[in-house]
């Protein structure tokens, strides 16, 4: 078991205080839907998760985390993937939920997966961003780790941040900051739009889709019984202020750009069209 807080010097200290767990995925998840199809094996260091005609699967976490970093390993599904989505994210619950999304969206044999994220705020989302990655994800296992601060959320791939949402509440954005949220993943069939806006369908004969999880960790405040191992809500009552209000180093502004400059294939707040009466105001405030 280790702490995972390299290359952000944010989770340097907090490390010390939160929760770390890197334990098993028995010990860290409950095996919520899909029957056979998710399963916990290698002593509880491995989970996948299947699909078939006629079910796909998931699992959450046992506990909800109120602020932290969270780290998963996956391996996604690999060859003909098209009309699959495999969701990663945290959630908490209600119509007017907070939600913190990645999403793979497969795609044909030899065609790239879409990364696509999201960020709800009392029942809203509608923050897309869409990423191809610089890697074939379906090879090896790969880190995808949220960073989740009373001043930002931070989406990171293999250590390397992706995008940034910052926390808008001085100019009227809400900002998940007061509902604990568990760690959910997915397998499951979107053949309607995952793929080309729906023009491709699954190919049931190569089912079943299987993607495969490893690695676990959170160095993170769990929530429990109305309290956190942190301490109080209130932002001032947390015992490291350097969590709460450092930004991105140098180096990892500069992985950041780089990511969005050439990776990055679809930002709500570029979206004009989609937007005809202007911009979301999150959207002024959108770069690092």
């Amino acid at each position: 078991m280790g702490l995972f807080c390299n290359g952000f010097s944010l989770f340097l200290i907090v490390c010390s205080m939160a929760v770390a767990a890197s334990g098993s995925f028995y010990q860290d998840f409950d095996l919520t839907w899909g029957d056979h199809r998710a399963k916990i094996f290698n002593g509880g260091q491995l989970l996948s998760l299947s699909l078939d005609k006629v079910s796909g699967s998931g699992f959450r976490s046992k506990k909800e985390y109120l602020f932290g970093r969270i780290d998963m390993q996956l391996k996604l599904v690999a060859g003909n993937s098209a009309g699959t989505v495999t969701a990663y994210y945290l959630s908490s619950q209600g119509p007017t939920h907070d939600e913190i999304d990645f999403e793979f969206l497969g795609n044909l044999s030899g065609d790239p997966y879409i990364l696509h994220t999201n960020v709800f705020t009392q029942g809203k989302g509608n923050r897309e961003q869409q990423f191809y990655l610089w890697f074939d994800p379906t090879r090896n296992f790969h880190t995808y780790s949220i960073i989740w601060s009373q001043q930002h959320i931070i989406f990171l791939v293999d250590n390397i941040p992706i995008r940034v949402f910052k926390n808008g509440e001085s100019i009227g954005v809400p900002f998940p900051k007061s509902q604990p949220m568990r760690i959910y993943s997915s397998l499951w069939n979107a053949d309607d739009w995952a793929t080309r806006g729906g023009l491709v369908k699954t190919d049931w004969t190569k089912a079943p889709f299987t993607a495969y999880y490893r690695n676990f960790k959170a160095d993170a405040c769990s929530w429990s019984s109305g309290s956190s191992s942190c301490g109080s809500r209130s932002s001032s009552s947390f015992s490291d202020p350097a969590w709460q209000t450092s930004a991105l180093d140098a180096p990892s502004r500069r992985r950041l750009r780089w990511v969005q400059k050439y990776f990055m294939i679809y930002n709500y707040c570029a979206d004009l069209k989609r937007f005809p009466q202007g911009l979301p105001p999150e959207c002024e405030r959108s770069r690092f």
